[in-house]
């Protein structure tokens, strides 16, 4: 994780989606971030299933892609809303059913807190639908403050996650 010698970053961003079609959604959201200026699609993981948390509403399928960007984290992530909403996303209550969730989860090595982003994202260590595609794209991947994704996932063994198969 960190810069390469162009002075990109790597950026690993989580999708997910409940409503609508799924699996569409990732295709369109994998292609508009590859086509995005200053920014290069690397890698993405398989998309799984995942049964919604703290929240009530059909199962989420979420995958990770990985980025090579010169954007800044929060220039990132302001593309990101701008994307999201471009898809249709329309912001309710916490944890509501969603078309379209983009959430910034690294940003190389940086550690950020500021009231617009928190990098790492905060409860992805905790998070099975994420560290299981973070894992699948790089299985010696650190999550700064929190350590190896590989030493995180036994504390989710309990989430329900299944690899969803294509059709």
């Amino acid at each position: 994780m960190g810069q390469d010698r162009a002075g990109a970053v790597l950026a690993y961003i989580g999708i997910g989606a409940n409503l609508g079609d799924p699996r569409a959604m990732f295709e369109r959201v994998c292609a508009a971030l590859a086509a995005l200026e200053s920014t290069r699609s690397l890698r993405r993981s398989r998309l799984f299933r995942s049964a919604p948390v703290a929240a009530t509403g059909p199962d989420f399928v979420n995958a990770v892609v990985a980025l090579a960007t010169t954007l800044g984290a929060h220039e990132l992530h302001q593309v990101l809303h701008r994307l999201e909403n471009g898809c249709g996303r329309v912001r309710g209550a916490r944890n509501a059913p969603r078309l379209l969730d983009l959430d910034l989860l690294l940003y190389g090595a940086e550690r950020i807190d500021t009231p617009e982003l928190t990098v790492p994202h905060p409860r992805m260590h905790c998070r099975a639908f994420v560290l299981i595609p973070l894992a699948e794209l790089d299985s010696s991947l650190v999550i700064p403050g929190h350590g190896p994704v590989a030493e995180l996932l036994p504390g989710c063994a309990d989430q329900r996650v299944e690899f969803l198969e294509k059709s």
